[in-house]
């Protein structure tokens, strides 16, 4: 009976640290991954990951200082995320 308890009580440690880390890793990381349909998936930006196909990451990357110049453009009215 001992040695179940002395079992339980491990996994419910393993658990617990796992569970810690988790935590502390959603939302902060970011990555890439190739999708089931050959898309690249952005993960680590919000819930869900950004999945676009190479010609559209291409065609979005293209346009990088436009969007950063309409940001700027647009900053007052703009929301910034909470953390």
């Amino acid at each position: 009976m001992a040695e179940v308890d002395d079992d339980l009580r491990t996994e419910v440690e393993r658990l617990k640290a796992e569970n810690e880390r988790l935590k502390t890793q959603r939302g902060r990381s970011t990555g890439l991954k190739v999708s089931e349909k050959g898309g690249v998936s952005v993960y680590g930006l919000g819930r869900f990951p950004v999945t676009l196909y190479k010609e559209q990451w291409v065609k979005l990357l293209a346009m990088a200082d436009e969007i950063r110049a309409f940001i700027k453009e647009h900053d007052a009215e703009l929301k910034t995320k909470p953390e």
